[in-house]
């Protein structure tokens, strides 16, 4: 879902600002000037001990911060809330004072050079984002997890962990220290805090590509109730799809220290997420692979391809990442949205999925933006700024939710609104071509991107400046899109309303309380409960005849009514009742369907379009 980077830092990166040192080639040794050692003696209660140790510290007090914001995510999280205990020695082990002057860090004065500083983390939140320790695992996202001292950015760094169990493993896309066990090491703290590590007894399948003459290893580490089985089908579905991915860029990336790794933890105490990073990704889902019936494919897809998007491919704005704030970039359409459209796409070309199941995942996302009421409010651009609003952000005030189309569907619509207007040029491309261009002129050199670089890529790819400009200035800086059912049609698709003759009210869930029935979903705006006035927390008595004193009302009553049907609502809004009229709607719900499933019998060229785009059909997913 999200980023994490690995370049150069910047010297205004954090308050205090450092002069730059040498970047290690290897290991940095014992004597590393940034060392933390990790242990888990109170695992059952979600805790972890971690002793820092910062060599070489400058004359004067030394500030620890603990970090705000996490590569990949877009929104403050306060990770030192679960930092306590805090104590400092020097050198010679005497006792130091630690001062916290803020909500942020501690500051230590009066050391000799080297400061020791232990701490307690607490940790019960297995995702992306935050860590999780318990009798089964220890889940370490960096941020959420370290202390770093200022003036220490560009400093190598080792790192120790200490296994609770002796059968417990290690899985990090760090680089293991030489001639010490468990032991690892980074150049600095930006490629430490992209580096989530998993600790626990988890099943290794690996496997070998080989991309313009170098070995690259793949490993799955899986934390999973399940049988080895499993574990082999879901290594194959994952060894299936890499070569789809490599063919959109024409290569893989020169993954550092020759490895790639998916983190892959799917145990019932988890949180459902999916983080990319430079060499990497963690992935979770609280149901087991059989459980998921394998579904987890879709979120391993769509973060391998961040291996390249978003981890090389990088907005402007992201480089380097600043773990005191948040890190928005307007081109969040482009960096999630475009991945968010290629993730279930290259599962279908490897053959992962039928078509028929493409095309349910996409009738989802087109509907959701076609149909949801966010457009109306922004763009793209406008809707990738809003991320530090929504990216896991928490907040006590209420929000509109009618104001936000989230940039991973809003971005997959126009990637397949460009793919297809790509592919029915008089000199067809397509998605994959555009995105090879950026790889060429962004990725591969590492070189950041602006939004005005992503229409200069785009110019180039066509060599039509004109197009580009159109496409940028219509759908990316405006919330234009084009009318999709003649682009479909080009592959043999229709593009129709689901549910033509049910009715639609703009909001269908409610809750229960008691015989109160309560609208529990803010109406679309426009929609004929919207009109009414009718409100997210509303009791809802009648609509004309039926009344409602349970769910089966409800259902009943949606069941049974007739779009253009003219009638009532009656509603109990803060203690006053109105009632007003109301005209019931046609659900707008729309959905892409093969012209074989209606009732219309496609031409030859329409399927070798269709091959073309999403791979040679097969009748049930492997």
């Amino acid at each position: 879902m999200r980023t994490s980077l690995y370049g150069l830092v910047g010297l205004a990166l954090f308050a205090t600002t450092a002069l730059a040192a040498p970047r290690p080639t290897g290991d940095p040794g014992r004597n590393a000037p940034v060392q933390y050692e990790v242990s888990f003696e109170n695992a059952g209660h979600h805790e972890a001990q971690i002793v820092a140790t910062y060599r070489d510290a400058p004359k004067g007090p030394l500030r620890l911060n603990t970090s705000r914001s996490s590569p990949g995510r877009y929104a403050i999280h306060e990770f030192a809330k679960n930092v306590y205990r805090v104590s400092a020695v020097d050198g010679a082990g005497r006792p130091l004072k630690v001062e916290r002057t803020d909500p942020y860090g501690w500051t230590v004065a009066g050391h000799d050079g080297t400061v020791k500083v232990t701490y307690t983390l607490y940790a019960d939140r297995g995702d992306g984002t935050y860590s999780q320790v318990d009798a089964t695992h220890a889940h370490l996202n960096m941020p959420a997890t370290f202390l770093w001292a200022v003036g220490y950015d560009d400093r190598p760094i080792r790192v120790t962990f200490k296994r609770a169990d002796p059968s417990w493993k290690i899985a990090t896309q760090l680089p293991a220290a030489s001639g010490e066990a468990d032991t690892y090491w980074a150049p600095n703290l930006q490629y430490f805090m992209d580096s989530p590590t998993e600790i626990s007894a988890f099943t290794v399948r690996e496997w070998q590509v080989t991309d313009n003459g170098r070995a690259y290893t793949f490993r799955l580490a899986l934390h999973n109730p399940g049988t080895d089985e499993d574990a082999d089908k879901f290594a194959a579905k994952l060894k299936a799809i890499v070569p789809e991915h490599i063919k959109v860029f024409g290569e893989l990336p020169k993954f550092d220290h020759g490895e790639y790794t998916f983190i892959a933890d799917y145990m019932p105490q988890i949180t459902g997420d999916g983080m990319e990073h430079r060499n990497s990704t963690f992935i979770s889902q609280p149901r087991s692979l059989f459980r998921g019936n394998f579904s987890q494919l879709n979120t391993a897809s769509h973060e391998f391809f961040h291996a390249w998007n978003v981890e090389r491919i990088r907005p402007a704005e992201l480089e380097p990442f600043d773990f005191t704030k948040a890190n928005p970039t307007p081109s969040l359409w482009l960096a999630e949205g475009f991945t968010q459209y290629y993730g279930p796409l290259l599962i279908r070309r490897a053959g992962q999925s039928t078509v028929d199941e493409f095309l349910t995942g996409l009738s989802s996302t087109l509907n959701g933006v076609v149909n949801g009421p966010g457009r109306q409010y922004g763009s793209p651009q406008e809707m990738s700024l809003r991320a530090p609003f929504v990216d896991a952000a928490a907040a006590l005030d209420p929000t509109n939710p009618n104001i936000f189309t989230s940039y991973y569907p809003y971005g997959a619509i126009i990637g397949l609104a460009l793919d297809l207007q790509l592919r029915g040029r008089e000199k067809p491309l397509t998605l994959d071509d555009f995105m090879r261009q950026m790889w060429r002129t962004h990725g591969a050199p590492e070189k950041p991107y602006t939004p005005t670089d992503a229409r200069a890529a785009l110019a180039r790819t066509t060599g039509d400046a004109a197009f580009a400009d159109g496409f940028f200035k219509a759908s990316i800086e405006g919330s234009a899109l084009p009318d999709f059912g003649p682009l479909l049609e080009r592959a043999g698709l229709k593009l129709r309303q689901k549910s033509p003759k049910k009715a639609w009210l703009g909001a269908a869930r409610v809750r229960i309380n008691g015989a109160e029935v309560i609208l529990d979903q803010p109406p679309a705006p426009g929609s004929p409960l919207y009109a009414a006035g009718v409100e997210t927390g509303d009791r809802i008595v009648s609509i004309g005849r039926f009344e409602f004193a349970n769910e089966a009302d409800w259902t009943d009553a949606l069941d049974r009514l007739k779009p253009d049907e003219a009638t009532s609502v009656k509603f109990v809004q803060r203690g006053q009742v109105r009632e007003v009229p109301l005209k019931i709607a046609a659900d707008p719900t729309l959905e892409v369907v093969r012209f074989e499933k209606a009732d219309l019998k496609p031409t030859d060229a329409q399927l070798v379009f269709r091959k073309a785009w999403l791979g040679a059909d097969t009748e049930t997913a492997k």
